[in-house]
């Protein structure tokens, strides 16, 4: 079945090792290998190079069934508090967004603009970080799986409107943190090289020492390990 299949593919993209936790207020987030990850209420889905799944936290008592109403794609998975029935909307993709040092920027903002146009959309909090999830592999939640074919990316904008103006310019939200840090990071290594060639290594450090920095202005930053990629991707440049 398709529906199966969905969560099987849940499982084995799940980063080898993932932040989980089974009380984020009393006990926080822990890292452990997947296998002991996947028994958590919440998981780390996307790994620090990849990201498989699209998802989105609607602060809702209908959460569940909301995207219907909003004409948005039907989710993969859908994940709900059955205490108040808030939950996670999810999308599966065919192939990855890739984050990596070696991720090119026109198609992660593309894949951000998609994101920040779904998240509009279907009302979804502004302020989800997006590092951890509901598991959808854990009896805790009810779980539904609504469809059971992956999304391309241009299959998902097929349900946006791209063309907004606001869109044009990428957010402090979800993938738009990558294509922010990759900007102003940017812009300052092309005036501090002009100041000399260092050593790489001594260069690399520089630059991830400003990312880093950069990442701390965001409300919700990225993981310092995935901050960094974009460092080694600016010094590489």
């Amino acid at each position: 079945m398709k529906t199966n299949r969905i969560l099987q593919r849940f499982q084995e993209k799940t980063p080898k090792r993932s932040y989980h936790s089974d009380n984020l207020e009393l006990y926080g987030l822990r890292v452990s290998f997947s296998a002991r990850a996947l028994k958590s209420r919440h998981i780390q889905a996307n790994s620090h190079s990849h990201k498989w799944w699209l998802v989105f936290d609607i602060d809702s008592s209908t959460a569940g069934l909301d995207w219907y109403d909003q004409n948005a794609p039907t989710p993969n998975i859908v994940i709900t508090n059955n205490l108040n029935g808030h939950a996670h909307i999810v999308y599966g993709l065919e192939t990855s967004i890739r984050t990596a040092e070696d991720a090119r920027e026109k198609p992660l903002k593309y894949a951000a603009a998609i994101e920040r146009a779904l998240r509009d959309k279907l009302e979804a909090d502004h302020g989800y970080s997006g590092l951890i999830m509901k598991n959808p592999l854990h009896e805790h939640w009810r779980v539904t799986v609504w469809e059971g074919d992956l999304y391309t990316l241009d299959h998902l904008a097929d349900y946006l409107d791209l063309n907004k103006p606001d869109l044009r310019k990428p957010s402090e939200y979800g993938l738009g943190r990558n294509c922010i840090l990759f900007d102003d990071l940017r812009a300052w290594a092309y005036k501090a090289i002009r100041q000399g060639w260092p050593e790489y290594n001594q260069w690399l450090r520089a630059c991830n020492d400003r990312v880093q920095a950069l990442n701390l202005n965001f409300k919700n930053p990225l993981p310092a390990k995935e901050a960094s990629h974009i460092a080694k991707s600016v010094a590489k440049w």
